[in-house]
């Protein structure tokens, strides 16, 4: 890919004093004048670094932001297929009643029972289009639903469960009906890819090696695909194209995928670009080439939540030394590069340096970091970057004292991170 030469001019070009790991944020004001541009444009994509969060409507009318996601996770029905009525007794996910009186996980009843089954992704995207903002679905259900523990298990036991495959790209395709022709961006099964390459490296085979219920699973769409790992994610992507042509998908991409996590890794002997290029064969052996993005995270929890944990999960915001921020962008570049696909950063942390680290408002830099960055965001193949809180408890753009939404204002004031053309 091609990148731009302007890192160096980005520093003076923000009228921001970039912060120290440690100590009070100083608050957002301006850049000082349009940013150069920097990474690389990707037809139909937008032509600067979107920006985007998970959080309350009043967020979602701030200006700057290009998209907004949402999590479906809790749960499948029970029966054969997506229930036609929530109020019905027949509609149960996980045993439980999904009518309001009782409540389930399955993301279809979320809403008001009495409204048709699946309203709340339509709601969701509806009110993405009224604030002008792109509708992002994580689809995050095989560990959810299946019951088997998080791991390798959800590839080697949960996919090749004939019942529950069934029962799962069953309502995946009724979650993808309910998107229709409406623009919008499909993430599919975080966390999931990674621990299948786990399960490839373990068993010395590879994605086509792994078995999977595709074909066996639903023959409607996906009977000529292989039962395999590979042949899973080709269906999810032939899928997406069926039923909503106009969404964009993306299987999920693990810096750890490798058994080396390219993020944390703090040995300089490292060779990240090239554990980037294993990851890059697995998904693209799984369709990822096919695919329109490929999604990835940085952390799943503030740092300073961590820390309160024992863990040190800290990025040095002055990359002099490892684990570093330059380290995250060269391997999301070399994965990039070897998918042909760009990548979209999801769930980054909304902590910031200036929160008194407790629930809802713990201590971070990655927020600052991308901002005061966009251009290395953009050189290490990004084409977006979405903020948001990966449990309860965590910062969330309406917890952190409003920096997060100053960062984006201040951005958006000046266009954004243009990519280059």
């Amino acid at each position: 890919m091609r990148h731009s030469t302007a890192l160096a001019a980005l520093a003076a070009a923000l009228a921001i004093a970039c912060q120290p790991s440690s100590g009070p944020a100083l608050p957002p004001t301006r850049y000082a004048a349009p940013l150069a541009c920097a990474g690389n444009q990707v037809a139909g994509f937008p032509a600067r670094l979107m920006v985007g969060f998970s959080g309350a409507d009043a967020t979602a009318a701030k200006p700057g932001f290009d998209l907004r996601y949402q999590y479906l996770a809790g749960g499948i029905p029970d029966g054969s297929g997506p229930c036609t009525d929530c109020r019905s007794a027949s509609c149960t996910s996980a045993g439980h009643r999904c009518d309001n009186a009782h409540g389930c996980g399955w993301w279809g009843c979320w809403q008001y029972d009495q409204d048709p089954p699946g309203q709340d992704v339509s709601d969701f995207v509806t009110a993405a289009e009224a604030d002008d903002l792109l509708p992002m679905f994580t689809y995050y259900e095989i560990l959810q639903s299946s019951g088997v523990p998080e791991g390798k298990p959800e590839a080697t036991d949960a996919a090749n469960d004939l019942a529950f495959m069934t029962r799962y790209l069953a309502d995946f395709r009724f979650f993808l009906q309910r998107i229709g022709t409406h623009p919008a961006l499909v993430h599919v099964e975080p966390d999931f890819w990674g621990y299948a390459q786990h399960a490839a490296i373990d068993g010395s085979t590879s994605a086509a090696g792994l078995p999977a219920k595709v074909a066996s699973a639903n023959p409607t769409d996906c009977g000529a695909l292989p039962d395999s790992i590979a042949g899973l994610g080709r269906c999810f992507i032939a899928m997406a194209r069926n039923y909503a042509p106009n969404a964009w998908i993306g299987l999920h991409g693990s810096a750890w995928a490798s058994k080396f996590d390219c993020i944390s890794n703090s040995n300089p002997s490292l060779d990240v670009a090239a554990k980037a290029a294993t990851t890059a064969a697995f998904l693209s052996a799984c369709g990822a080439g096919a695919s329109d993005l490929v999604v990835i995270d940085i952390a799943d929890r503030d740092a300073g939540y961590y820390e309160s944990t024992g863990l040190d999960t800290w990025l040095d915001p002055t990359d002099a030394t490892l684990p570093s921020f330059a380290q995250a962008f060269a391997w999301s570049g070399a994965l990039a590069a070897g998918i042909g696909k760009p990548v979209l950063w999801w769930q980054v942390p909304l902590g910031n340096m200036g929160l008194p680290d407790r629930p809802n408002a713990w201590k971070d830099n990655r927020v600052d970091y991308f901002f005061q960055h966009p251009d290395r965001v953009a050189n290490g193949g990004a084409i977006g970057m979405a903020f948001g809180s990966g449990a309860t408890g965590q910062t969330t753009p309406e917890s952190d004292g409003g920096r997060f939404v100053a960062w984006t204002a201040a951005l958006d004031a000046v266009g954004g991170q243009p990519l280059c053309p």
